[in-house]
């Protein structure tokens, strides 16, 4: 297990909780705001809060995009979580139409307003909601190996990913009778529409797992 993590810093949300979370695993923690940092990570992790538009252009403002696709390309661990999940897509429809990293084929797209009885329901999704196994994927060997099926963690957003392929479809969860992408995997690259850091035990030891990636 490698304890070297590196969390990027590109003005999007408070990383506060994150760092903590992971020193709390153990993790020897820089935070990056420049592209010899994110070029020098071990372990990569883009959290963030907020609209897709702005993180993105944040991202290549700071020129970091380039860094991260090539720590992709290594074979190197990365995480995103939450909006960090989100641009691992090719796209976004919040505001508008958006480019992302393309890192996982598929798009973001609104929560519907209603459950599928027709019924309004709160928009954001928001607190505790369970982690629901997809029937064609197995979680041992993933960031979830170690979490049980129906095992609860925090979700904060409006907006959600859409995977084109079910293979990369890690962990759902049901709001209303929506299905709502919790989990991404492709290869290295993993992402949490839920926050990890604010998900108790089974945050933790989620994050464990995603250290013990080689």
């Amino acid at each position: 297990m490698s304890n070297k993590v590196t969390i990027i810093d590109y003005g999007v949300g408070n990383l506060l909780n994150v760092v903590r979370a992971f020193e709390h695993c153990g993790a020897d923690v820089t935070i990056a705001e420049s592209m010899n940092q994110v070029a020098n990570a071990e372990h990569l992790v883009l959290p963030g809060v907020g609209a897709f538009s702005n993180g993105m252009k944040e991202l290549e403002a700071r020129g970091l995009i380039d860094p991260l696709m090539r720590h992709v390309v290594s074979g190197k661990p990365l995480l995103g979580i939450c909006l960090g999940m989100q641009m691992l897509l090719d796209e976004s429809e919040e505001f508008g139409s958006w480019p992302g990293l393309g890192l996982i084929h598929g798009k973001v797209v609104e929560i519907p307003d209603t459950g599928t009885d027709g019924q309004p329901h709160k928009i954001p999704h928001i607190g505790w909601n369970e982690l629901l196994k997809p029937k064609a994927r197995k979680w041992e060997g993933s960031v979830l190996g170690s979490v049980n099926d129906k095992s609860t963690v925090y979700f904060v957003h409006s907006y959600m990913a859409v995977p084109e392929s079910e293979e990369h479809y890690l962990a759902g969860c049901d709001y209303d009778g929506r299905r709502i992408c919790a989990a991404v995997q492709r290869d290295n690259v993993v992402g949490c529409q839920f926050h990890p850091e604010k998900s108790g035990e089974v945050g933790l030891n989620i994050i464990s797992e995603f250290l013990r990636i080689n």
